[in-house]
């Protein structure tokens, strides 16, 4: 029964993420792109978002799993990826719907269907999948250093490319997320680093509860 779940959820998730994905950046080309350069300057940008490239992740691991579901423990490689990107979409679901949920958007800057997929039911497929998909291998707490690895080389990513590019539109800085934009901080790079300390510990605590579950029960059916 649990792999009959884990592969509708799988199937249905990797097609529900990949659409809002594809749908939101049509979206965000027609509405900031108005010329050819800018258009793939927009692509970088959106790209760029962590919560996108969680969902891009998310969608190869559900698209993927579908002909891993052997019943078998699967490589624990695979386990590892699945649970990083558990842990990133907890984290986006859990921030979006606590902090962000409320924020008003410009009006036409989001579909409104696709941005419920990428924030909230893309997320909760993700860690309803780690927590009954069967096959999930027992992980260590020192994966925790994966885990955390990547939004930190996000973050310095982010930094890097808003000091070497500027946007055609504006000939400013461009940053994802104004927290990280150290022109538009109250102190600066001070302010950035503290929030990119406070990102990594966010997903560290998150990524901590996903390791947790895989030891808590081993899924072998």
């Amino acid at each position: 029964m649990r792999r009959v779940l884990a592969y509708l959820l799988r199937i249905g998730g990797s097609i529900a993420i990949s659409a809002a994905v594809v749908v939101q950046l049509q979206q965000s080309i027609t509405n900031e792109g108005s010329g050819q350069g800018e258009v793939g300057f927009v692509i970088q940008n959106f790209f760029s978002f962590f919560t996108i490239e969680s969902n891009v992740l998310a969608a190869i691991v559900l698209f993927v799993g579908i002909f891993t579901l052997s019943g078998r423990p699967e490589p624990r490689g695979w386990s590892m990826f699945r649970a990083a990107v558990t842990a990133y979409m907890a984290t986006t679901g859990v921030v979006y719907s606590l902090l962000l949920r409320d924020i008003e958007l410009p009006q036409g800057a989001t579909v409104p269907w696709s941005n419920e997929i990428l924030h909230v039911v893309g997320p909760s497929i993700v860690v309803l999948d780690w927590l009954i998909a069967p096959g999930r291998r027992r992980l260590h707490a020192k994966a925790l250093w994966g885990i955390v690895a990547f939004p930190v080389l996000w973050a310095g990513y982010t930094l890097a490319r808003g000091v070497m590019v500027l946007d055609p539109r504006t000939d400013n800085p461009w940053y994802p997320y104004p927290f990280l934009d150290p022109n538009t901080s109250p102190n600066g790079y001070y302010s950035v680093g503290f929030y990119v300390v406070l990102i990594a510990m966010v997903i560290g605590v998150v990524g901590s509860g996903v390791l947790w579950i895989s030891r808590v029960r081993r899924r072998t059916a």
